[in-house]
């Protein structure tokens, strides 16, 4: 029978929000069982990339397409930090942040065989910097059958593939990890865009696909692990592969009648759920097949909300600047640190407006050599809302930026760091911070176009936006820190966010507090 949450998507939702009366009878990790971060094979043969991790002049001319891939993938996922814990034991950090420093994304390399990388199937072992060729034989094809023929796959020779290992993240966060797990995979996505331009290549983001035909290519455990998401990766300096853009998404089924799932088995039912199946109606898969609509960049978009009578505030800005090449961008992937605590001190205006330009407007970054429209799934469905706490010139609230217009527009007046330290479950972050991102969406809406595969969608683009936010934080030499953990329904009321949109992720802002 119909199920009173909706969608599966909706009911996981429901099912693995926080709430204040709830919050102590989480279970409790068992820190002897932490799954080890990195994945292994006993057989395939090693591609070492460190030797190309040099400058380009630094290597021969023949040795340049290694060492745009050595640099992509490090820039991407690479190991860039190393601590030792009191007991002794290693802690490797890694490019993209992820949530308790777990590590569920994985990252394989399928090539349709080019002179210097024969064709098969690589995963990238972050710990060795390594390619590891696993399986050898002729897989562009069923790459290609599995993603529906897509367009951008007809004329690249390489494409990554993100896959997720839930349990290392379920072992701390149990149902909610899933959530975690999308977001995570986001902040490499963002990466992953980032580091392309870096180094002469365009990803083509592909969301829809027969996921049991992806995890079948990629040898996956489908009860342990699963693909989240495929990137073709154009060579720019190939003529032949300056690709247009096409179509990043597709919709599984909705999902209104399910059985009962029993807490511990909502993350798991929910990625099976979302699946597109081998069997899908084609007239689902037509649109990828299709040229996206043309977009007239003078033409006005409207801002979601606008509230009557509030106060608004131009953000316009100029952009961030990152250097000759690229170079600052580069090091500041590598410098990137999650903030464990700030000052308390304000932001100025204009460093906010850095933040939010950088994240919302990559069109102001194409002279600078990044994509002028990086694909996202479906950035429509995300919206933005800002609590300012302490940033010189803006009155203390909740805002709504209008990203269109380049506005934020209040619809509370108030100082929230009191309320902020509660809703995100007790933790500084909350209430020191000088400024609080939220992104939320329409779950509803979402569900009607893309199915419970839209809860993937949703949280795929908030972590890539929370990684364009983070990069521009440190650029800027602020501090910066994602929070996927929080009581849902209490941020809605306190904050005024309609309560239509369901928050997706939480970033905060201000100036870091240094060590000693």
């Amino acid at each position: 029978m119909p199920n009173p949450d909706g969608s599966l998507a909706q009911h996981y939702h429901e099912r693995t929000k926080y709430a204040p009366d709830t919050i102590a009878n989480l279970p409790q990790p068992n820190w002897q069982q932490q799954p080890i971060p990195f994945k292994t094979y006993k057989l395939g043969t090693p591609y070492d990339l460190k030797p190309y991790l040099t400058s380009a002049e630094q290597v021969e001319k023949r040795d340049r397409l290694w060492h745009r891939l050595a640099h992509l993938l490090f820039h991407s996922y690479g190991l860039t930090l190393k601590m030792t814990t009191m007991s002794g034991e290693a802690v490797y950090f890694r490019a993209a942040p992820s949530a308790g420093g777990l590590y569920p994304a994985e990252i394989y390399l399928i090539s349709r065989g080019t002179p210097y990388l024969p064709s098969g199937l690589y995963h990238y072992q972050p710990q060795t910097h390594s390619l590891l060729h696993f399986w050898g034989d002729e897989v562009w094809t069923i790459l290609q059958e599995a993603c529906f023929w897509h367009p951008s796959l007809e004329g690249t020779q390489m494409a990554l593939v993100t896959t997720a290992v839930f349990n290392r993240s379920a072992w701390r966060y149990h149902d909610r990890a899933y959530r975690r797990i999308c977001l995570d995979t986001g902040h490499l996505l963002g990466n992953i865009e980032l580091a392309t331009a870096m180094n002469d290549y365009r990803p083509h983001l592909i969301g829809g696909f027969v996921d049991q035909a992806l995890n079948k290519l990629l040898y996956l455990e489908p009860e342990e692990e699963g693909t989240t998401a495929i990137i073709a990766l154009a060579d720019l300096l190939d003529v032949k592969e300056n690709l247009p853009a096409a179509r990043t998404a597709l919709p599984s089924p909705r999902h209104r009648d399910y059985p009962t799932i029993s807490d511990g088995e909502l993350l798991a039912q929910l990625h099976r759920f979302s699946q597109i199946p081998p069997d899908v109606d084609p007239a689902v898969t037509k649109p990828v097949l299709e040229k996206p609509d043309p977009v007239d960049p003078d033409a006005p978009v409207e801002d979601k909300y606008n509230f009557p009578f509030c106060l608004k505030v131009s953000m316009e800005s100029d952009p961030v600047n990152w250097g000759e090449k690229l170079v600052e961008l580069e090091q500041t992937i590598l410098r990137r640190r999650s903030t464990r605590a700030y000052t308390g001190m304000n932001l100025t205006r204009s460093e906010l407006q850095y933040l939010l330009d950088f994240a919302y407007h990559p069109e102001h970054y194409y002279e600078q050599g990044l994509e002028r429209s990086p694909d996202y799934f479906d950035l429509g469905l995300i919206e933005t809302f800002v609590t300012i706490s302490g940033v010189d010139g803006l009155e203390e609230g909740c805002y709504y930026y209008a990203p269109n217009a380049q506005e934020i527009r209040q619809i509370r007046f108030k100082n929230f760091r009191k309320e902020l330290h509660r809703l995100c479950l007790g933790q500084d972050l909350g209430r020191d911070a000088a400024a609080v991102v939220f992104h939320t969406a329409d779950l509803a809406k979402a569900v009607e176009v893309y199915g419970d595969r839209a809860y993937r969608y949703l949280h795929l683009d908030a972590g890539h936006l929370g990684q364009r936010l983070n990069l521009a934080a440190i650029r800027l030499q602020l501090g910066v820190s994602g929070i996927a953990g929080f009581f849902d329904d209490q941020v809605n009321e306190v904050l005024g966010i309609p309560e239509d949109e369901a928050v997706l992720y939480i970033t905060t802002l201000g100036r870091p507090k240094r060590d000693g």
